[in-house]
């Protein structure tokens, strides 16, 4: 069982509000400017919001854009998630939970702590917002972060008889089939072509630069400084870079998979690190595609895991705390969809034009 990982949280611009597809109204209306794509209580929202919200969804520029239909759904998905961005936020207006200019400027320098002031500049650019549109995301993201844990993660109560009953009907997902190993990692690779994928946006090109990076992160690594911290700075892996090189649980079987890791990593104490090692070679050149280090966090036998196990009741009462917040966040979003008022003018073009 893997769940005894506490399942991490975060909080994006938009909270992934899942409510139902949107209204179409199309009866008569009246006039509207051919800039406005639609309205939520008489609140206007642009076409240029819709455009970058649609480029964003988008992800790589380098991957073909889609075209016709495609394009058109996922600019409805657009316009449902800007439209339900705008309900909520007025929502919290309406309660005085709008975030501050200081609370903003805090986040702001929060984001900005891990980049040299170049790094940072050309982050901005590469996602095409302004130090304003950054703002005002930051701002929307704390705002509806403040409603709801005001509406919905401040009503959520977890007992003891809450965990203690899941844990008896589930009991069977708390026993671990093989040895678990919580790792971490510091990956570099000598593919020009991936991603950096790290705070820094550092990328070796080359065999040559990757192993002279991966040899200057163990020298620092050596001096005590912090893996986690390394890992997000300059780690070439994206999917662990984010959170500190962690990787989770992987089990015994599945770290046959690379010999030399396995080795390595199961001669460590829980907190220690490895060498430096190549990753799986490639199957056609049998060469390393670059280099990496681990890190132990722990270590995990097989066998059950018991209801008096502290790791396993926060797991629990984490898994349940979220299965409940999501259902008060559908509840509550629907509510606040039926008691907005909402034209979406993209979606009845979209249907005039379609529909003959």
């Amino acid at each position: 069982m893997q769940a005894l990982r506490i399942p991490r949280t975060h909080a994006p611009i938009f909270l992934g509000l899942s409510l139902l597809p949107i209204l179409l109204f199309v009866g008569c209306k009246t006039g509207h400017n051919a800039d406005v794509v639609a309205t939520v209580n008489g609140k206007a929202i642009m076409q240029s919001d819709l455009d970058k919200t649609y480029q964003a969804a988008l992800g790589d520029p380098q991957q073909p854009a889609p075209t016709g239909d495609q394009a058109e759904s996922l600019k409805l998905n657009a316009m449902r998630e800007l439209i339900d961005e705008e309900i909520v936020e007025q929502r919290a207006a309406k309660m005085n939970l709008t975030a501050s200019n200081e609370e903003v400027d805090a986040k702001l320098t929060e984001m900005k702590a891990p980049f040299t002031e170049e790094v940072f500049a050309q982050r901005l650019r590469d996602s095409k917002d302004t130090i304003d549109d950054l703002r005002r995301k930051i701002r929307r993201s704390l705002t509806i972060e403040r409603l709801i844990n005001k509406e919905i993660t401040s009503k959520i109560t977890v007992t003891d008889n809450d965990v203690s009953n899941y844990y008896n009907q589930h009991k069977a997902e708390f026993n671990l089939m093989e040895t678990q190993y919580h790792l971490a990692q510091i990956q570099v690779t000598n593919q020009p072509s991936q991603q950096a994928g790290n705070l820094q946006g550092s990328k070796a090109s080359n065999d040559d630069e990757a192993r002279k990076k991966i040899e200057a992160l163990k020298a620092r690594l050596d001096t005590g400084e912090d893996f986690g911290t390394l890992a997000m700075n300059f780690s070439e892996r994206p999917e662990t870079a984010s959170s500190g090189g962690d990787m989770g649980f992987v089990g015994d079987t599945s770290m046959h998979a690379d010999p030399n890791a396995y080795a390595a990593i199961t001669k460590l104490k829980a907190g220690q690190i490895t060498d430096i090692l190549p990753l799986l070679a490639d199957p056609q050149t049998k060469k390393p595609a670059g280099y990496a280090i681990y890190k132990l966090i722990s270590r995990e036998p097989a066998g059950q895991r018991e209801l008096s196990d502290p790791r396993v009741q926060q797991a629990i009462r984490e898994q349940l705390r979220q299965g409940r917040s999501q259902l008060l966040k559908n509840a509550y979003f629907e509510m606040l969809r039926d008691q907005a008022r909402i034209e979406n003018f993209y979606a009845e073009q979209i249907f005039k034009n379609d529909a003959h």
